[in-house]
């Protein structure tokens, strides 16, 4: 009888590592970095561009006349939000969305003015950007279907590059204040503004962490462009890339383990996306393209960033069971 206990927990063992190990390729599959490109030759115009989170599979979602830019997942990964020049006037960029494989592309913010740097809010409710229709660059919000627009920020300088903590309850940005360019904080609904950098050097691209402590952003107080971290208020902020060439526009990996950015490291020196552990090891080429791409974001659920461990984890309690 003991014997057939332990052949039922082995086969049974044998069934849950390997539908999950199933379900963990499947998953990690749908894993993706979206990014802008200025690769194809034929109009030389930016696109949004798609690929595996190894580099694989780049492919063209947007491909379309005028200037495509700047791209920001849905909370879902199901829609990518995204500045586009389409309109054929001067200083008139707007907010376009669009399904995660490129269909159905439609301009959320359409006026005569200037609206760019989407970002999507972690609830999926609403979209932060920025937008000239007031004094300057400010960073706006509107409904995610385009409606409602709101000034947030309402200040004379220019305000750019907005990132919402986990929580959605505040939002980071860069601001031209004081004549110098900083990190700043404030809540969802414009309140309490607050200077986390403050340094003498320029610093800018916010991008929060998914656990709501630390801030990655590109900064030049070292002399040179490199990706720094900080914690969430503002301190203890760290070099993470300490490299010759510059590195920008940080932004994080669903699981925190690991942060894609953008480099010209390369010996052709054109703008590359890198990725690299959360503690600025292991970099890693990810583009290598003899053309320039930019603003890389990244999307994965919860299950498509779990570390394999986990599986052998379960794998040793099932036997642990067993015996």
């Amino acid at each position: 009888m003991q014997r057939r206990y332990n052949l039922a927990y082995f086969l049974l063992a044998i069934v849950v590592v390997l539908g999950l190990t199933l379900l963990m390729v499947v998953v990690d599959a749908q894993a993706q970095i979206v990014f802008m490109s200025d690769r194809d030759w034929n109009d030389w115009e930016w696109e949004i561009y798609v690929m595996d989170t190894d580099g694989g599979n780049p492919r063209n979602l947007t491909n379309a006349p005028g200037d495509d830019q700047y791209p920001s997942w849905s909370p879902d990964g199901k829609q990518i939000v995204f500045t586009a020049d389409r309109s054929g006037k001067d200083w008139n960029r707007q907010i376009y969305v669009m399904d995660a494989d490129g269909a159905n592309q439609r301009n959320l913010s359409d006026n005569d003015f200037e609206d760019s740097d989407p970002a999507w809010s972690p609830d999926g409710k609403r979209i932060a950007f920025v937008s000239q229709r007031g004094q300057g660059s400010q960073i706006y919000v509107m409904d995610a279907d385009g409606g409602n627009p709101k000034n947030l920020s309402n200040d004379r300088s220019a305000d750019y590059g907005p990132s919402w903590s986990p929580d959605g309850r505040r939002i980071a940005f860069h601001s031209w204040r004081g004549g110098n360019n900083e990190i700043y904080v404030m809540d969802a609904d414009g309140g309490n503004q607050q200077n986390l950098t403050n340094h003498r050097a320029w610093d800018s691209s916010p991008s929060w962490s998914p656990d709501g402590k630390y801030i990655a952003f590109d900064s030049f107080r070292d002399g040179n462009g490199e990706i720094y971290v900080m914690d969430a208020d503002g301190s203890n902020p760290r070099n993470l890339t300490n490299h010759p060439f510059k590195d920008w526009e940080p932004s994080w990996s669903p699981d925190g383990r690991r942060i894609v950015f953008v480099s010209d490291r390369e010996a052709d020196a054109n703008p590359d996306i890198f990725v690299m552990d959360a503690d600025g090891g292991n970099p890693k080429n990810l583009t290598n393209h003899p053309e320039d791409d930019l603003a890389p974001a990244w999307f994965g659920s919860a299950f498509s960033v779990a570390p394999a461990g986990k599986t052998l984890t379960l794998w040793g309690r099932v036997k642990q069971a067993n015996h």
